[in-house]
């Protein structure tokens, strides 16, 4: 583990992110107050020592309601990209070694996937579906596995060819024992870099979708739809917003920074 600390970037990825993972396991067992309480009383109070992130615009304490926001992302963060990596790996070695017609159907959805950007086939599929942060996380997965079958499908090829791949059939093993013993292992490393940096895209495509309506429906916290519930506000209670678009900000930095960091210790060309 020392040569993975010696690079900057994946220590500061992990500082982040250990924060990040940190507050949403706290907030499974406590939280300041209850996310959902509200208190008219209290109504969009500036940071103090009693709120220290200050309340909203129903007297519901920021600081809790961030927290367990961070739950939502970070279950957002692991079923998006399981969905994805899951299906796009099993996709991408059918496409290497399923015959030609087959990589050509595969690489041919993949390119219609790639025609619409993210957000929009996660609004187009969440539109039709329904806004919920199930269709929102199932959305953002859909679009992932293109990413990761083209992925699958280049550093298989690479593999393929090599020498070991060629002992390993003259010594009787099966196709599906070759793929399992030696090419998954063996691109595996690229597929860990590239689900670290989906994870963060995760995080701000669903906070984007609840931005707009479409992800966690209330009274459930999410950070973008406090962002988008904190607008109306701006002028009055800056912090209100301030303080959830933080919260994405450093996650999505923590994650970047992570993958970054393992890209430049994992591939031997960078090294």
């Amino acid at each position: 583990m020392g040569r993975y600390f010696k690079n900057l970037n994946f220590s500061l990825g992990v500082v982040l992110c250990t924060v990040v993972v940190a507050m949403a396991l706290v907030s499974l067992f406590w939280t300041p107050y209850s996310p959902n309480t509200m208190d008219a009383q209290h109504r969009m109070e500036a940071p103090s020592m009693v709120h220290p992130l200050g309340t909203d615009q129903y007297g519901r304490d920021t600081l809790s309601r961030v927290m367990v926001g961070a739950v939502n992302s970070i279950v957002v963060g692991l079923i998006t990209v399981a969905i994805g990596m899951g299906a796009g790996i099993l996709l991408g070695l059918i496409s290497v070694w399923g015959g030609r017609l087959t990589d050509e159907v595969i690489m041919r959805f993949s390119d219609l996937l790639f025609g619409f950007p993210a957000v929009l086939s996660a609004i187009l599929i969440t539109a039709v579906l329904g806004p919920s942060a199930v269709n929102a996380m199932l959305a953002i997965g859909i679009f992932y596995i293109p990413v990761f079958a083209r992925l699958t499908r280049a550093s298989a090829l690479t593999v393929k060819g090599l020498d070991y791949i060629a002992a390993a059939r003259a010594a009787g093993q099966t196709e599906v024992t070759i793929i399992r013993r030696h090419v998954l292992p063996n691109i595996l490393s690229p597929l860990i870099i590239q689900a670290t940096i989906q994870f963060a895209v995760a995080i701000l495509a669903e906070a984007s979708l609840s931005y707009l309506g479409l992800g966690a429906q209330p009274p459930h916290p999410s950070w973008g739809r406090m962002l988008n519930e904190a607008q109306t506000f701006m002028s009055l209670t800056p912090w209100m917003a301030l303080f959830p678009g933080m919260a994405i900000a450093w996650t999505v930095l923590g994650f970047n920074l992570l993958g970054d960091g393992l890209r430049d210790i994992l591939d031997p060309r960078l090294r």
